[in-house]
C-alpha cells in the first residue's frame, strides 16, 4: 500500500493515514490478515512523527479494522458486528447528508454519487 500524506491540508495527517487505509481494505488493496507497517517504519516512510501513526492505528483498532499484536505487529483484523456498523454509519452519514441539503444536493445525485463509490470499489 502506497501511502500519500497531503502536508499542505487543514485535514490531520492521522486522519490522512486512517482515511487511506480505510479505502486500502475497501479496495482489496489491503486485505485481512496483512501486516501494515510498525509504526516506526511507516513513520519513517511517509515522513511523520510516530505519534502521528500511532493515533491512526490506534482509532482504527478502536474501531475494529486493526488488531495490534507484540508479534505480529499491527494486522487488518476487522471486527464485523454489522448492526454497530450500520449504527455508526448513520450517524455518519446525518452529517453528510445535511452539508448536502445546505449545498443543494439532490436525493437523486446523493444516490448516483453513492452508486459511483461502490462501482469503483468494485461492489455492484
Amino acid at each position: 500500500m502506497i501511502v500519500r500524506i497531503d502536508f499542505n491540508s487543514d485535514e490531520a495527517l492521522y486522519m490522512q493515514l486512517y482515511n487511506q487505509i480505510i479505502i486500502g481494505i475497501a479496495n482489496s488493496e489491503i486485505r485481512e490478515g496483512d501486516n501494515l507497517p510498525s509504526v516506526r517504519e511507516l513513520a519513517e516512510d511517509i515522513g511523520i512523527n510516530m505519534h502521528t501513526v500511532n493515533k491512526a492505528y490506534g482509532i482504527l483498532k478502536q474501531e475494529g479494522y486493526l488488531k495490534l499484536d507484540r508479534r505480529k505487529g499491527a494486522v487488518i483484523a476487522i471486527d464485523i458486528d454489522k448492526y454497530k456498523a450500520t449504527v455508526e454509519l448513520m450517524e455518519d452519514m446525518k452529517v453528510i447528508l445535511a452539508k448536502a441539503i445546505c449545498r443543494g444536493i439532490s436525493k437523486e445525485e446523493v444516490h448516483q454519487i453513492i452508486d459511483d463509490i461502490y462501482r469503483d470499489y468494485g461492489c455492484e
